[in-house]
């Protein structure tokens, strides 16, 4: 199995500081703010914005927390709805690629994000509710908990790489 988490970020993250003690109920009470600190985060930012060494622009981050929080939705739905719960990974590097991230405007990646975000908190309420548990093809049993506390640190962590990005004096 493929490291996961804490085990994999550290216990608090070594980049952003999250900390995986964080109860799923405060991530879903986290992650019901994201439009309120996403607009925060990015105020004044055109969405172009990158790190001096390459990688995501500001845009690209807040589209890949809108996919992957839509993902997981759509996963934690299929136990939900079809009481499947198989999971398969992912690459995020090639859904940006194939969504075409870096062509859509800031506002547009936004309003994505939140809308995504809002179902996100309502599916994956309803599956700590239900004790939903997942099967993920390379980090195995995962329950409604953890999915909880996963997608909270990736929205957190890339929220943190935004204002990383926007700190910087060239960009």
């Amino acid at each position: 199995m493929e490291p996961w988490g804490a085990a994999l970020y550290g216990d608090p993250c070594r980049a952003c500081g999250f900390d995986w003690s964080l109860t799923p109920g405060e991530a879903l009470a986290w992650m019901s703010g994201w439009d309120r600190r996403l607009a925060e985060a990015t105020a004044g930012a055109n969405g172009a914005e990158r790190r001096p060494a390459g990688g995501w622009t500001v845009t690209e981050y807040v589209c890949h927390v809108g996919d992957n929080l839509r993902q997981w939705s759509e996963r934690v739905q299929s136990a939900l709805l079809a009481r499947r719960s198989d999971v398969a990974g992912y690459d995020p590097d090639a859904l940006a690629a194939a969504r075409r991230y870096a062509a859509l405007p800031l506002a547009v990646a936004a309003w994505s994000s939140e809308l995504a975000a809002a179902a996100w908190v309502e599916v994956v309420g309803r599956a700590l509710r239900e004790g939903v548990t997942l099967r993920h093809a390379t980090r195995g049993r995962q329950t409604a908990a953890d999915v909880a506390r996963n997608n909270c640190h990736d929205a957190y962590h890339h929220l943190w790489d935004i204002g990383q990005i926007l700190a910087s004096p060239v960009h």
